[in-house]
């Protein structure tokens, strides 16, 4: 099988790529900046390039076994929620599925299935109990972020192409993402949980999250929505206090919650 893996250069992609790959999978992974990440990518993996936005230059690249996996947008953290980051953080994710959309539309052969990347933000902030795939979508920006990700491949349907959806919780590896973040301040002896430490923390392993990809990739009756995460998710305190004990370092330094909103704005309620 081919796969195409558009956003195939952060934590997800990589290790997709290297796990298909060491398949003898053909792996392309679709990058706007090729030539820098053509070295750093796993063995056996093809680099091509994309502006990020159209179907222009790899459309030609799918054939009637090729599997897509649409990972592309940019990273939620990092920077204060200002409106213009907003209107690139939505349009980063939009543009992709639109692309993804006409390429098949203009492609000879409709590929085997679509994999199209989503988050668990889908459901928005929720302290009240378990969260399924029927679950309604929540109203505040990552909320509404993930759906309309979600609905940009939506036109698949018509064209009878197999759509999965992944609502991925936080991916968690000791090199890459999420985890080397929280792990530094532990490194220092000021960890501890935020804020409150009462918000719900759903986490998935990459080895599980690669597992799961592959899994739905490759059986032919998965399709729409698929929460992926561990099966019981923590409090942010409970995750706190097991990364301060696996680090051999206390967890006793709150950050309060009125730092975080004066350092994450909008994005500190989530």
């Amino acid at each position: 099988m081919r796969v195409l893996i558009l956003g195939g250069t952060g934590l997800i992609g990589r290790a997709l790529a290297a796990n298909l790959a060491a398949d003898r999978y053909e792996v392309v992974v679709l990058s706007r900046s090729p030539e820098r990440h053509r070295g750093r990518m796993p063995s056996g993996v093809e680099v091509a390039g994309w502006d990020g936005r159209t179907s222009a230059g790899w459309a030609e690249q799918i054939t009637g076994s090729t599997a897509i996996v649409n990972l592309a947008g940019e990273g939620l953290a990092g920077a204060r929620w200002t409106a213009e980051r907003k209107r690139n953080l939505t349009q980063s994710r939009i543009d992709p599925g639109h692309a993804v959309v006409a390429a098949i539309e203009a492609a000879a052969a409709k590929p085997r299935v679509v994999v199209q990347a989503s988050a668990i933000g889908y459901y928005g902030p929720n302290e009240t109990g378990d969260l399924s795939e029927t679950s309604p979508a929540g109203d505040d920006f990552p909320a509404r972020v993930c759906a309309e990700w979600e609905a940009s491949t939506a036109g698949l349907d018509r064209l009878g192409v197999r759509r999965v959806i992944i609502r991925t919780a936080v991916v968690l590896d000791r090199r890459m993402g999420a985890l080397p973040r929280m792990m530094l301040p532990y490194r220092f002896f000021i960890g501890g949980p935020l804020g409150d430490g009462h918000q719900p923390f759903s986490w998935i392993h990459i080895q599980d999250e690669v597992a799961a990809l592959r899994f739905l990739m490759e059986t032919e009756r998965a399709t729409g929505p698929f929460n992926l995460s561990s099966p019981q998710p923590l409090t942010n305190a409970e995750f706190s206090r097991i990364l301060g004990r696996v680090m051999r370092r206390p967890s006793l330094v709150p950050t309060p919650a009125f730092a975080l909103r004066l350092v994450f704005g909008e994005m500190a309620s989530t």
